[in-house]
């Protein structure tokens, strides 16, 4: 007789079968008959990417025991809106790699970049209304007006040393943790739920989504470029006052605190090798992991309401692989 213990399913490998369903959606809904919308947008799609925003429709969707299919067109539906951001960010950014791949807007261009963006935007509308379901539409017409938000907040703070912490944490929960919010939400919209579960499932994807930028913004200082799939140094080069440098400036010397203050207002990479070395010295990396620690740790306080299930485990599972990454 067999004991061996089954080995346990990471979430990506559990929804492996649901993922392909929803990637069948993605290529259906980027057809258009645009010869360039279907290069650009095929080639953004394309470069893969972590998926974690449709899987969090999928998986919690799938935990409060919902099976219809509309769970397919509303993950795709959140990829279609993520992408879309990325291609205005990277114009927006100036940004010339991504995934270890040229931008769009490097091979493409800025225009057609920005022009595809909106067609994928105006693509995840349609997807919206099909499910017929008007607090869909509530939730994703949220989600995308706080992120747009979250982006001219963005560039306010750019290449200003004195932005705080909290503006700075208020544009995470606009930019990147709103669309992880409204991911986890919808998978609890779609299952009916009370007000409370759902409240739970959005709280969860809201610090999931915190935690994973927390950790974006210190891997660009503590990563490589071959593991990141981007330029390290980008966020200095864009001016971007992100935590590590937060803290840095703020436990570092006289000395370190000017450094780091010329290099946000003058997007100075060339001091890069010397920045990272304060920020390690000042323990700001670490400081800003622990932060991404407590997000995750709030993130699975919220899934007590959820009955146990293979996907509750998955779910459990997201907010500590959000954090132990490379990338």
């Amino acid at each position: 007789m067999n004991n061996a213990v089954p080995e346990t399913l990471t979430p990506l490998q559990l929804m492996a079968e649901e993922m392909a369903q929803v990637d069948t959606v993605i290529r259906r809904r980027l057809d258009s008959e645009v010869a360039l919308i279907n290069q650009i947008s095929h080639y953004i799609i394309g470069a893969g990417g972590k998926r974690l925003r449709p899987l969090l429709v999928l998986l919690c969707s799938r935990a409060l025991g919902f099976e219809g299919a509309d769970r397919f067109e509303m993950a795709a539906t959140v990829e279609f809106i993520h992408t879309a951001t990325l291609l205005h960010d990277d114009v927006v950014d100036e940004s010339d790699l991504r995934r270890g791949r040229s931008t769009a807007n490097a091979m493409f261009g800025n225009a057609a970049s920005v022009l595809v963006g909106d067609f994928l935007y105006s693509r995840s509308f349609q997807m919206m209304v099909s499910v017929n379901r008007m607090r869909v539409l509530d939730v994703l017409a949220d989600a995308t007006n706080v992120i747009a938000e979250g982006e001219v907040l963005q560039l306010l703070n750019m290449h200003d040393p004195d932005a705080t912490v909290e503006s700075y944490l208020r544009v995470i929960r606009y930019k990147t943790a709103k669309l992880f919010e409204a991911s986890a939400r919808l998978g609890a919209v779609l299952a009916d739920v009370g007000p409370d579960v759902e409240e739970a499932c959005a709280t969860y994807g809201r610090c999931l989504g915190t935690a994973f930028q927390l950790v974006d913004d210190l891997l660009d200082y503590e990563g490589a470029t071959e593991q990141l799939g981007k330029n390290v140094g980008d966020d200095l080069r864009e001016g971007k006052p992100t935590l590590p440098l937060l803290l840095a400036m703020s436990r570092g010397s006289e000395e370190d605190r000017q450094l780091i203050r010329h290099a946000i207002e003058h997007g100075e990479v060339e001091r890069l090798p010397q920045i990272i070395a304060i920020v390690k010295a000042t323990g700001a990396l670490e400081a800003t992991r622990e932060a991404a620690r407590a997000e995750a740790a709030k993130a699975c306080q919220q899934l007590s309401h959820l009955s146990p299930s293979q996907f509750k485990n998955a779910l459990l599972q997201l907010p500590a692989l959000a954090i132990d990454r490379s990338n």
